[in-house]
């Protein structure tokens, strides 16, 4: 979206988005809304994942507002443990096959053995957050 990369950012162009786990999409919307005159620039149901999507644009990058609809959602069963609040962070990549199979080489656990659909058409993959520091880590190819 920006097309101005840092030389320093190696695979990572900028951050996409983060992932927001909420019991209550609409009223997590309405909230961003009046605390700051937030709107929403995308709203899906991604059956995928188990979940419905707000992002609200900040600058170039999305706050992503995800609520399980089903009880089987991977998200679902991240809430029972650990309630509303961060569940990812987004970066984006020029190309999620090379970065995913990169990662996976120097031995990084990963969600996603090959890229896959996510919201807005992009092409996602996920690394596991016991290879990250505690952090699961969503790429995203626009």
């Amino acid at each position: 979206m920006s097309g101005n990369h840092s030389p320093s950012s190696g695979s990572l162009t900028d951050i996409d988005h983060v992932g927001i786990a909420v019991r209550d999409l609409d009223a997590a919307v309405e909230w961003y809304e009046k605390m700051f005159g937030a709107t929403v620039a995308h709203r899906e149901r991604i059956e995928s994942d188990g979940v419905d999507e707000a992002l609200i644009k900040v600058a170039d990058s999305y706050i992503q507002l995800l609520q399980p609809y089903t009880d089987t959602s991977p998200l679902a069963k991240y809430m029972e443990r650990n309630g509303e609040g961060i569940h990812h962070v987004g970066y984006r990549v020029d190309n999620c096959d090379e970065v995913l199979e990169s990662v996976k080489a120097q031995g990084a656990r990963v969600v996603d053995e090959h890229p896959r659909t996510g919201s807005r058409g992009t092409t996602v993959a996920f690394l596991h957050p016991k290879t990250s520091f505690g952090t699961l880590i969503e790429l995203v190819e626009e």
